[in-house]
């Protein structure tokens, strides 16, 4: 990344982590998921509601800090999880998610803070990434990815974490 464009993402009129997701991108997400009518369906970081008014039944809830309902605070029962979270906070954001234990979760992030570490700490966690789709959204950094992450199910990919390092010459 060069030193004009970090400049540019620091000097950028949205806040750091509020970036509103375009509501065909959010319908893209929900329509990954597989889904019963039962299903509780949770958008965390719901903002102007672009997954939280798209989900396909009234079984629904959400929280949104601009309303005081902060997400690291809920602690209801819910099926599925599918939002925009804020990349800053990538790892609580995961962690929680994790706790809720929902049967599926759906994220939208950055290519960059999809990391094998973030990858496993949804495999201890019994979550298998059972899908993903890469797209670019105007004005946001870089590629962006949604994944799905579902309890029980084997990862679709495979990675590791080893840190490759060029060989030694032979002495």
């Amino acid at each position: 990344m060069s030193s004009k464009t970090s400049h540019k993402i620091k000097k950028r009129d949205n806040a750091n982590d509020v970036f509103i997701t375009p509501l065909p991108l959010a319908k893209k997400a929900i329509d990954m998921v597989e889904y019963k009518e039962t299903d509780i369906w949770f958008d965390p970081f719901k903002n102007n509601g672009s997954y939280y008014n798209q989900f396909p039944n009234e079984n629904k809830v959400y929280t949104e800090i601009l309303e005081n309902k902060d997400f690291f605070d809920f602690n209801e029962k819910v099926d599925i999880i599918c939002s925009n979270p804020p990349y800053s906070l990538m790892d609580k954001v995961i962690k929680k998610s994790i706790e809720l234990q929902p049967h599926t979760i759906n994220y939208l992030i950055g290519i960059g803070n999809l990391t094998a570490r973030r990858i496993e700490m949804f495999e201890k966690a019994g979550y298998g990434m059972t899908k993903m789709h890469m797209c670019k959204v105007y004005k946001w950094y870089g590629m962006s990815v949604m994944v799905q992450f579902e309890k029980s199910k084997d990862n679709v990919i495979t990675y590791d974490r080893t840190v490759w390092r060029e060989a030694e010459e032979e002495k």
